[in-house]
């Protein structure tokens, strides 16, 4: 089993902070994206090993106890070894480099319950003997875009994404239609094979017959033999009200699926809120430039303005209203949590580039007044 520098795939140093970490994240999940790479095994594996590295970084605890594994070299020894190969010849209990108490560290050194999340935990839980944990699908991030109306507002967005699903040939077999089925050799049949040395032994699904137990005499045209598919489904996302960029919802069961008999793993999508031409947003309330000309601004006028929800509402501007100056139309912005903030109309005086000449002698006149005025 090869374990995986998350820094590496993620390209940053083991020292990057959580924001560097989440901008290379976003990076490379745009790049590689299923969506952008279409038919693309290659990206998709990549993909899933950035959304597998972001998983385990972006959480402070995981992070320390990959981070521990890390220094005490973990990677360098037992865990970097294939499956079948047993541990380091002579590492046995207390011989140096090993896992008893004379070797490199010991269970006392770091907690090794909850690291399962990057394919660790179930091979030291099992060494020490604190228990596997239920091994479930994989969970999956993805970057969601969403219109900003939308997230104000709240409603759903359709989105393709990719999934394994039991390949509809074969049925999760692995056989080809009418082919006939024998004992595995490899594992006689339990599904599983065990590997170790001295006291230490390890069970993982076996290699040959992928944890069934049975070999197909014809491996399933559809699937070659792995029993499932990489497809694409359709999926409504419900984006709550109020959504900002970075929120995340988690859907159960969207994710990869797990060992047979065990649930498939989340989909965490994180959204990413897209600017919209006429508003932007400061917490709960919602903030809008409307233009209005010259005589308008000194004279003043009443104006019909749109407001997030689609309606339009009467706004008075009083007469000698400055460029940049706002008005508050109430109770109009954002809800959330029981709270709503308002609408901000901020005013800009258009100043007209051209005039006639019937429109220039006007102003000039208008000018003249002003100085008489000072």
């Amino acid at each position: 089993m090869a374990a995986k520098d998350f820094y590496q795939i993620l390209g940053v140093a083991d020292s990057a902070s959580q924001a560097e970490i989440k901008k290379a994240y976003r990076r490379l999940a745009k790049q590689y994206h299923p969506d952008a790479n279409p038919n693309n095994a290659q990206a998709a594996e990549r993909f899933k090993e950035i959304s597998e590295a972001h998983s385990i970084l972006s959480d402070a605890d995981k992070r320390k106890q990959y981070d521990q594994m890390r220094k005490l070299g973990a990677f360098d020894g037992f865990a970097r070894r294939p499956a079948g190969t047993g541990a380091r010849s002579g590492a046995g209990a207390g011989a140096p480099g090993g896992f008893g108490s004379g070797g490199g560290f010991s269970t006392e050194d770091v907690d090794l319950g909850d690291l399962g999340g990057f394919g660790l935990g179930d091979i030291f839980s099992s060494i020490f003997g604190r228990g596997r944990r239920e091994e479930r699908g994989e969970s999956l991030e993805t970057l969601l875009d969403v219109p900003f109306r939308v997230a104000t507002l709240g409603g759903k967005v359709s989105v393709n994404l990719p999934v394994t699903e039991a390949c509809p040939t074969c049925h999760g077999s692995g056989g080809a239609p009418g082919a006939s089925f024998s004992t595995c050799p490899e594992c006689q049949g339990r599904g599983t094979i065990s590997f170790g040395q001295g006291g230490f032994a390890v069970t993982r699904p076996c290699p040959q017959c992928r944890g069934r137990g049975k070999i197909p005499s014809e491996a399933c045209p559809t699937c070659q033999g792995a029993g499932e598919v990489r497809t694409q489904r359709r999926v409504a996302i419900t984006v709550p009200p109020g959504s900002e960029s970075g929120t995340k919802v988690r859907l159960t069961g969207q994710g990869l699926p797990g060992r047979p008999g065990q649930p498939a793993g989340d989909l965490i999508v994180t959204f990413q809120v897209q600017p919209d031409r006429f508003f932007r947003r400061d917490g709960l309330d919602i903030i809008c430039e409307v233009p209005i000309n010259l005589a308008q601004a000194v004279l003043g006028t009443r104006l019909r303005v749109r407001t997030i929800d689609g309606k339009k509402v009467m706004l008075k501007i009083p007469a000698g209203t400055q460029p940049g100056r706002r008005f508050r139309v109430k109770g109009m912005g954002i809800e959330k949590n029981g709270r709503r903030g308002d609408q901000l109309v901020e005013i800009q005086v258009s100043v007209p580039e051209h005039v006639s000449s019937e429109q220039e002698e006007l102003m000039k006149r208008f000018a003249e007044i002003g100085k008489m005025a000072y």
